[in-house]
């Protein structure tokens, strides 16, 4: 009797334990937020990440009750907000707003300063972005098939722009060279209004940036859309072919969507993802998306997580293939 009284006291007292570590942690999910909530952006104001985090941000913050900061850090193609993002306190109150570079980002060089997988973790996808293919209007390049001829052309003088060596746009362009079998120059840049204003000079021969950040250029006639990066063509441009109409055996994956530290409890993740889906649905946020064609698409974080082992593991062959990695 008395070993089994001692066993009930010490079995009420673990599970007393256990409650005790539950409870506060149950609460602390429910409770999120209490304090602002940080974006970090790892690329320049006016850049397709910065749209997306802008759109989403406000309506996130009447959700939440509290404010929603933007604090852009560019450069690296994003590596540096990344960093940052990486060593944060994983309690959800600093997350990472993320296009494909995340991943590009660290296949393209011997030793990356964060590691995507083991020190972060997936909050939830918010969509995808349209690309154009862009060139200076001063070229006189007309057709995605004038391009390739040009550049085949040019030899060692033809040039193409990025958002910084590794990042998604660059990776993005890389396939695409592969894709058309030409070895032009890569120059980067912090990111696209830097890489949109190069086009627009001339400086260099052509670059991916997104339809968003391009559309003000394209309609002022600066910039030539030779194409647009996706499976169909866009509604604001459909006189521009696809990539895919003129190289079938192109590829290109994109993403943009929210990343937090590993360690980052799930109920508060997925709080987040709820909420992100919910504004993703409001009309005032679909309208400025539309503009763009940027489309939504939700997808939470269990899902997204394996989107991101699968775009790594994408990235990697590419980074093989053009001989950024042996």
């Amino acid at each position: 009797m008395r070993a089994i009284a001692r066993w009930t006291r010490w079995g009420c007292l673990s599970w007393l334990a256990g409650a005790a570590i539950v409870v506060p942690a149950a609460a602390t999910a429910q409770e999120w937020p209490v304090r602002p909530v940080r974006i970090m952006i790892g690329f320049s104001p006016g850049s397709a990440t910065d749209f997306t985090a802008r759109t989403i941000g406000p309506k996130l913050a009447e959700l939440w009750k509290q404010t929603v900061v933007y604090e852009n850090r560019s450069g690296a193609g994003g590596s540096i907000a990344n960093a940052l993002v990486a060593k944060a306190t994983p309690d959800g109150y600093t997350l990472s707003m993320i296009s494909s570079s995340f991943v590009a980002n660290t296949v393209h060089t011997a030793k990356s300063p964060y590691d995507p997988i083991r020190e972060f973790v997936a909050v939830a996808q918010i969509g995808y972005p349209t690309s154009v293919m862009a060139t200076s209007a001063s070229l006189n390049i007309k057709t995605l098939k004038e391009l390739i001829a040009a550049a085949n052309a040019g030899g060692g003088k033809f040039f193409f722009g990025s958002t910084g060596a590794g990042s998604g746009v660059h990776m993005t362009t890389v396939r695409f060279n592969m894709a058309a079998g030409i070895k032009p120059q890569h120059v980067a840049f912090k990111g696209q209004p830097e890489l949109i204003i190069e086009v627009v000079t001339g400086r260099v021969h052509y670059g991916i940036p997104s339809l968003g950040a391009s559309l003000p250029m394209i309609h002022d006639g600066k910039i030539v859309p030779l194409a647009v990066v996706t499976p169909k063509r866009a509604p604001q441009l459909p006189d521009v072919p696809t990539v895919l109409e003129i190289l079938p055996h192109f590829e290109r994956e994109s993403t943009h969507g929210l990343m937090a530290p590993a360690g980052t409890p799930k109920p508060v993740l997925e709080k987040i993802s709820r909420d992100l889906a919910r504004v993703l649905e409001m009309p005032e946020v679909r309208k400025p998306f539309d503009t763009i064609n940027f489309v939504p698409a939700h997808i939470p974080p269990d899902e997204y997580q394996q989107v991101i082992v699968r775009l790594l593991a994408s990235y990697e062959r590419v980074a093989r293939e053009a001989g950024f990695k042996k």
